[in-house]
């Protein structure tokens, strides 16, 4: 059996996320589907993540095993034929028998967008995070820098799939400002539920001044998810950036 990683992005609005279920319309079903169309014959894809409802995905690595012949660089082609204009798969290869691309996966970066803005873009409504409350990019970018390292992340994950630890490293986590639109950069060797959108929640607390950046160690130190800032809407959230080995962290890496 040839084990096919893909590459693929999607505008979540209209799943419920990315994990199949019983009676939503979800990425991972919409994908398998179509995958099936094309190797005539069933297949189980694994993701490199659980995206929840309304969370979009810009960089995604999944796989799934097959015995087609059909050649791997005509395979993305065969399956945009077959899936719906919000998902795309962009590239195709053939990955090792042991890689899975939650397993396999080295780091993920997430980006969340938000639109600072008085007025509401109607075209940004699904895809950023209105707060129309004036941000300071410059406190949010000094509450980030206390969110790198390794660190017990429990105060800022919500209850959900269950997990052996709450430590993570968080390699970056940065702000950035781009007229209206401020942009939140996290990465790390794995995320606990909702962990970003409740790292972002944070960040604007700071912003807010209920909270200081100075506060944010000790924070993490309790470990209470009630002491730190809400979680924050899902269409901000993008799966920006996925790394992995050999040909299929290549893959990943194409602009």
């Amino acid at each position: 059996m040839r084990n096919i990683a893909l590459r693929l992005s999607y505008d979540g609005s209209a799943y419920h996320g990315w994990q199949a279920q019983a009676s939503e319309a979800t990425v991972q079903q919409t994908l398998e589907r179509a995958v099936e169309k094309t190797v005539q014959h069933p297949v189980h894809i694994t993701g490199c993540g659980r995206t929840d409802a309304g969370v979009h995905a810009m960089r995604y690595c999944a796989n799934f095993r097959t015995d087609s012949a059909i050649p791997t660089d005509r395979i993305p082609l065969a399956l945009n034929s077959r899936l719906p204009a919000d998902i795309a798969v962009s590239a195709a290869v053939e990955a090792p028998e042991d890689f899975n691309a939650i397993g396999s996966c080295l780091q993920k970066e997430y980006i969340y967008k938000i639109h600072n803005s008085r007025i509401r873009d109607p075209f940004l409504d699904l895809r950023a995070c209105f707060w129309p409350a004036p941000l300071d990019a410059d406190v949010m970018n000094a509450a980030a820098a206390a969110f790198v390292g390794r660190h017990d992340f429990a105060a800022v994950r919500s209850v959900g799939t269950p997990t052996k630890t709450t430590v993570r490293t968080v390699h970056w986590c940065r702000v950035e400002r781009d007229g209206d639109m401020i942009t939140v950069w996290v990465c790390a060797d794995g995320f606990l539920y909702n962990m970003v959108r409740a790292i972002v929640g944070t960040l604007v607390y700071a912003s807010d001044g209920k909270l200081s950046p100075a506060d944010i160690p000790l924070l993490l130190e309790k470990g209470d998810r009630r002491l730190t800032g809400p979680t924050m809407p899902p269409q901000g959230l993008y799966m920006h950036r996925v790394w992995y080995e050999g040909d299929v962290g290549r893959m990943m890496a194409i602009p």
